[in-house]
């Protein structure tokens, strides 16, 4: 009996050997089929995200084309308007040019004091639409050159030498690009006291 005792244990020790590795190989199978599942997962999240990213980047990259598309065409605009100013400009002061030298060709018939204020008048005003027209022309548009890359500090410097109508052409391209609020006060108070 000791005998056929041992035999069933020997059976039973094998049997629960083999139910015991068993089940490690099936903890073992499931454990790797859980890990790559997780690697897959993982993957996925991923390339997902390096998706998502792809879109951003590319919407963002869509966004600044269209927004450098449309500071060209404002720069442009503003270009425009400024030469079609500058021309309206040049046809009042022609306009007002003409009349004076009519008023000087009356005047002349009146007498030589008549004559000599009417001749005062007209070159004034041909002097300052002369001044006006070579600050709007000169050095890009503007009396000073270089302006924009001045700092309020630097540009405050050279507004001093400038007549009311320079005055005037760097306050409104101030006001239409930069907008910087000490210096458009600044020359508001210099076109103020001339």
């Amino acid at each position: 009996m000791d005998e056929n005792r041992v035999r069933n244990m020997n059976e039973v020790a094998q049997e629960f050997g083999d139910s015991l590795a068993q089940a490690y190989r099936t903890v073992y199978g499931q454990t790797s089929e859980a890990g790559e599942q997780q690697a897959q997962l993982a993957r996925s999240f991923f390339d997902q995200v390096r998706n998502r990213l792809r879109e951003q980047t590319e919407r963002g990259r869509a966004v600044s084309d269209q927004l450098s598309a449309q500071e060209r065409e404002q720069q442009e605009t503003a270009q425009a308007f400024a030469q079609e100013s500058v021309d309206a400009y040049m046809n009042f002061l022609d306009d007002a040019s003409s009349y004076f030298r009519m008023s000087a060709e009356q005047a002349i018939g009146s007498g030589q004091e008549g004559l000599r204020t009417v001749s005062d008048t007209t070159t004034s005003l041909l002097g300052t639409a002369t001044g006006a027209a070579q600050a709007v022309t000169g050095a890009g548009g503007l009396p000073i050159a270089g302006y924009d890359q001045m700092n309020v500090e630097e540009a405050s410097k050279h507004l001093d030498g400038l007549s009311a109508d320079e005055l005037r052409v760097v306050r409104d391209y101030e006001e239409r690009n930069k907008k910087r609020e000490t210096l458009l006060e600044q020359m508001d108070r210099k076109i103020r006291s001339t």
